[in-house]
């Protein structure tokens, strides 16, 4: 943010600092205001995949199986406010369903205890599970994407049971905000390899939806909740806000489509 203007410093950016928006109520920069857009990248699946302990094979069974017993499933991911906890929270809300969330530090831990049946679901990135799903040790109910990924046409999408759902972890470049146009333009120039179809064609086959759609559904703000530890040792998460991208932050992603097409 405070790097000279000149062309020389850029940023590789992901939906980060769009939830760090929405989760921290002081922070010493505007993402929107402080960084100029160059290029959309690439945005990367998140997979709903559970523990083969769980007896729902399809979304519509994890949901009944949810309520039937809640509170007893708990949900891993990769940290707070990773993309992973932000896509289990929006299928809470838009479910029902009641899961202690479990954060770990990264996606090896979460894995780990996956595997083990220390936790039962998970909202992971394809590509550290796809060769788990593959081998039967993990099961994929559903993709986070609005329709299914090509390199997975026989896992639905989570749209397909609860429309309006969407959630991708977009990845993109951007630099200070007083950068030159002409100066932007030019290293505009040298992303545009990303658009080519054999690029994002091999990008799919590993598990990313290449320049795919921000979750421009995902509108709503949300405060840290807190902990509340009862009787028995019962944790219950509150539940009066979730850590979702805002509409600015999906306007941010599309000037940089824009630009990235070569539009002003």
């Amino acid at each position: 943010m405070r790097a000279p203007p000149d062309g020389y410093t850029l940023l590789a950016v992901d939906s980060s600092p769009a939830i760090n928006a929405t989760y921290y109520n002081k922070l010493k920069f505007d993402f929107i205001r402080d960084i100029a857009p160059v290029a959309s990248i690439a945005g990367q699946t998140q997979i709903m995949e559970v523990n083969p302990s769980v007896p729902a094979k399809t979304v519509p069974e994890f949901i009944a199986y949810a309520k039937a017993n809640p509170g007893k499933l708990n949900m891993a991911s990769f940290g707070n406010g990773n993309i992973s906890h932000v896509c289990g929270e929006l299928f809470k809300m838009m479910t029902g369903v009641n899961m202690l969330h479990v954060p770990y530090r990264g996606a090896g831990p979460a894995l780990a205890d996956l595997l083990g049946g220390q936790v039962q679901v998970c909202f992971g990135g394809v590509i550290s599970a796809i060769e788990y799903i593959r081998a039967g040790r993990l099961r994929a109910l559903a993709v986070t994407t609005a329709s299914r990924l090509e390199a997975l046409q026989d896992i639905p999408s989570l749209s397909e049971f609860l429309p309006g759902y969407e959630a991708t972890d977009w990845k993109g470049i951007g630099m200070p905000r007083n950068t030159p146009p002409e100066i932007i333009e030019a290293q505009q120039g040298d992303q545009r390899w990303v658009g080519r179809p054999q690029a994002e064609g091999a990008v799919c086959r590993v598990g990313l939806a290449g320049a795919s759609g921000f979750p421009h559904r995902l509108r709503q703000t949300h405060h840290p909740g807190y902990r509340k530890v009862g009787q028995g040792g019962e944790v219950r998460r509150h539940q009066g806000g979730l850590i979702l991208l805002c509409h600015k932050f999906h306007l941010w992603l599309l000037r940089m489509r824009r630009t990235q097409c070569g539009h002003r």
